[in-house]
C-alpha cells in the first residue's frame, strides 16, 4: 500500500464568512477573528467559516474538520468533504473552506479546530470562548 504525503498547513483562519470570486476563484475572508465572546452559557454561535490553505499534498484525500473542547478533549462538532479531493502537484497551494452553523459552546474556555487528511491530523487552530458581562445601561449617567 502506497502512503500518501500528509499536506502541510500554510494558513488556518476563522472568519465570519468566505467569498469566492467567480472566474478567478480568489477567496476574500470577511471578519477574521481569534476569539468568541458570549454573555451566557451554553451559547450558540450562529455561523462561521474555517479557511485552510495547504501545500505538499499529492493523491486523493478525504478531509475532515473537527471542533474539540480542550477542557475534556471531546469532539463537539465535525464536518467532512462529501467526496475525495485529488491533489496533483505538491508545489501547488490548495484551499478548503468549511462553513459551519449553530456551533454550541457549553462553557467559557479553550477550543480547537483540527483538520485531517485521510484520518491524519495536519493542522490545528486554537481559540478562546470568553464570558462577557451584559451591558447594563440602567442607571448609567
Amino acid at each position: 500500500m502506497i502512503t500518501m504525503p500528509i499536506p502541510k498547513t500554510n494558513a488556518m483562519l476563522i472568519c465570519d464568512y468566505v467569498i469566492t470570486e467567480q472566474g478567478s476563484n480568489k477567496k476574500s475572508l470577511i471578519g477574521v477573528f481569534e476569539n468568541i465572546a458570549a454573555t451566557t452559557f451554553p451559547c450558540i454561535h450562529p455561523s462561521l467559516s474555517v479557511y485552510i490553505k495547504m501545500t505538499e499534498g499529492q493523491g486523493n484525500y478525504r478531509f475532515r474538520l473537527e471542533l474539540v473542547d480542550l477542557k475534556n478533549n471531546n469532539v463537539i462538532g465535525k464536518g467532512e468533504t462529501p467526496k475525495d479531493i485529488q491533489l496533483t502537484n505538491p508545489l501547488t497551494a490548495h484551499e478548503l473552506v468549511f462553513n459551519l452553523k449553530g456551533l454550541r459552546f457549553a462553557h467559557p474556555g479553550e477550543y480547537e479546530f483540527r483538520i485531517f487528511a485521510n484520518d491524519k491530523i495536519f493542522g490545528q487552530k486554537t481559540f478562546v470562548v470568553t464570558e462577557q458581562p451584559r451591558n447594563n445601561k440602567e442607571g448609567a449617567a
